[in-house]
């Protein structure tokens, strides 16, 4: 069986490019509906190591949730790169950008 961080993990490899999912989002189709602050962990300690594109997770109200403005930057800049549209400087319209996958094949 696997571990909530394995499938945690392979939801977030699978958002595609252009689309985004919130860390409570990842957490529920991961299998611990509670978990988002678990996903944040996740991202924060794995996403070189496993090649995570962790730009495309954000929080509950559709925002970037990181506070310090190089990694905001960074991350705004990709998401924009990859055709999501911020209204000012937070906002990402999740009717728009947000990704709901189908049923994900865990092996």
């Amino acid at each position: 069986m696997e571990t909530f961080t394995i499938r945690a993990i392979k939801v977030i490899k699978n958002i595609p490019p252009g689309k985004v999912m919130t860390y409570g989002q990842v957490a529920s189709l991961a299998g611990s509906p509670r978990g988002a602050r678990q996903v944040v962990r996740i991202l924060h300690s794995m996403s070189k190591k496993h090649n995570l594109p962790w730009h495309r997770v954000i929080n509950s109200k559709g925002q970037i949730g990181l506070q310090d403005d190089e990694s905001f930057n960074t991350q705004r800049l990709t998401l924009e790169s990859e055709g999501v549209e911020f209204s000012g400087e937070r906002q990402i319209d999740l009717s728009l950008f947000q990704y709901h996958p189908g049923l994900i094949e865990y092996e």
